[in-house]
């Protein structure tokens, strides 16, 4: 497996596919990475060279923000909102959705499972 920044590329898929498994790096990246090293996305990521190889690390190194740094700067970026106590830092220090979504129904990938409450007792039952 070829490694760029740090990251095991897969060798088997097209290089404008394997670049995309860095943090950081999507298609547009990807693409606009191959045309500046001058390399064939439709290559093989196992047939670069370490030429190659290097040009694409040093050109990512240079121009782009990936991997460590980039999760650094987004949890300073959560930190901060927190911090300032504004509306998105309290729904992120809540776990909550930040984007306004609905939360009533259909918020359970922030939320977390369900945790039932126990319900009220039934007018029979009290008889």
């Amino acid at each position: 497996m070829p490694r760029i920044a740090g990251v095991d590329i897969p060798a088997e898929k097209h290089t404008i596919i394997s670049l995309q498994y860095i943090y950081g790096v999507g298609a547009k990246t990807a693409s606009d990475l191959c045309t500046k090293a001058r390399i064939d996305p439709r290559t093989r990521a196992k047939e670069l060279t370490e030429d190659q190889l290097s040009r694409l690390g040093s050109l990512l190194e240079a121009e782009y923000v990936i991997e460590g740094q980039l999760r650094r700067q987004v949890q300073q970026n959560i930190a901060r909102l927190r911090d300032i106590g504004c509306y998105r830092g309290t729904r992120h220090r809540r776990g909550l959705p930040v984007r306004g979504q609905r939360t009533r129904t259909n918020a359970r990938t922030r939320k977390g499972p369900r945790k039932t409450v126990a319900g009220r007792k039934s007018v029979k039952e009290l008889r």
